[in-house]
């Protein structure tokens, strides 16, 4: 599990995102995370509204899992019309280049986690050092959440732009569906040299809701290794 005590890259990422924690300060509106690093920092956030450390916090998650957490845990958490935006968003991401660019979504929840970072004054990305890439691509692929309606034609526009897509799927083997009621194709283009000009291609497509790559959003880069936790800034930040 990656909650246990005894995985020391799980202890990594407990340090990582409680080291992000520390830049929430009391009143603030806070984008939780998705996935099994942005989870801790949801969890230290509670247990400093417990202890009195933290006070008048409240929440907005990326997705229902982390919602559905951030209840349990106490959390007060905004209606999701989002009416105020966000002061500081905590997340997670698959693959980091050395530009701060992202490729996000390995958790399904892409679509509302790009609509939180957008809204958010400042987006704190932590992860370990395995997520470190020179070229988005290399380490994971991409993944690109379509609307069930017509999603063959995305599927064959994303071939025609290089991708090896695969339809996402549960465990199980049933098709993988979003919060949002859509499907996801997870696309193999090996290391994209152009981020931002793909992220323009995928972006113009009717059809397609959201794609994976988050380009020049992340103000904060904090990274988890054997040797210690860095904290690293964009330099537009």
């Amino acid at each position: 599990m990656f909650n246990s005590p005894l995985d020391p890259r799980a202890q990594l990422k407990q340090e990582a995102a409680e080291l992000a924690v520390q830049f929430v300060e009391s009143g603030m509106i806070v984008g939780l995370g998705t996935g099994s690093t942005a989870i801790f920092a949801t969890r230290k956030i509670s247990a400093l509204l417990r202890d009195g450390s933290l006070k008048y916090i409240s929440g907005f998650a990326t997705s229902q899992a982390t919602q559905n957490e951030a209840q349990e845990l106490g959390i007060p958490m905004i209606d999701t019309s989002l009416p105020l935006k966000i002061d500081l968003t905590i997340d997670g991401a698959d693959e980091v280049d050395p530009q701060f660019n992202l490729i996000k979504g390995g958790g399904g929840a892409l679509f509302r986690e790009k609509i939180v970072a957008q809204a958010s004054d400042r987006e704190i990305i932590i992860v370990d050092d395995s997520k470190l890439s020179k070229c988005l691509g290399t380490l994971h692929v991409l993944p690109v959440e379509v609307s069930p309606f017509g999603w063959r034609s995305q599927l064959r526009y994303l071939e025609s732009l290089g991708a090896r897509p695969v339809i996402r799927k549960n465990p199980d083997g049933s098709e993988y569906v979003t919060d949002s009621g859509n499907m996801i194709l997870d696309c193999d283009f090996g290391p994209i040299a152009d981020p931002a000009n793909l992220a323009g291609k995928l972006g113009a497509r009717a059809g397609i809701i959201e794609h994976g790559l988050v380009i020049g959003l992340t103000s904060d880069l904090i990274v988890a290794a054997d040797d210690g936790v860095r904290h690293l800034r964009a330099t537009s930040s």
